[in-house]
């Protein structure tokens, strides 16, 4: 189960993860391996850190790392719908983080 933003609850729906990665990678070099590797990737760790409710959040950020790794522009894409981005300095500030190193670490302890 899907703890939304807003406290709904809907059940867990991988095609809608999946849609979600599929369009941010979107015409870049990358292959449906990679994209197919990131989703199971996630549901794997998901279905491993949580018992019955894990909250968007956990998934947006779980798909943002994975992102990351396979491609900065599908990074960006990405964050700029789940982020909400309302302004171009938003997508700056996004792209700024590209440049820092990432904690790959971090984002794999559970709940987060």
């Amino acid at each position: 189960m899907v703890v939304k933003r807003d406290g709904r609850r809907e059940d867990f729906a991988r095609d809608k993860l999946a849609d979600g990665i599929q369009k941010a990678c979107q015409k870049l070099p990358v292959n449906q391996e990679q994209v197919e590797g990131l989703i199971e990737e996630i549901v794997d760790d998901l279905h491993n850190s949580f018992d019955r409710e894990v909250s968007s959040r956990a998934i947006g950020e779980r798909v943002m790392t994975g992102l990351r790794g396979l491609d900065p522009v599908a990074y960006v894409r990405y964050a700029s719908i789940y982020r909400r981005f309302n302004e171009a300095t938003d997508f700056v500030q996004e792209v700024k983080k590209l440049e820092k190193p990432h904690d790959t670490l971090t984002a794999r302890l559970p709940g987060i």
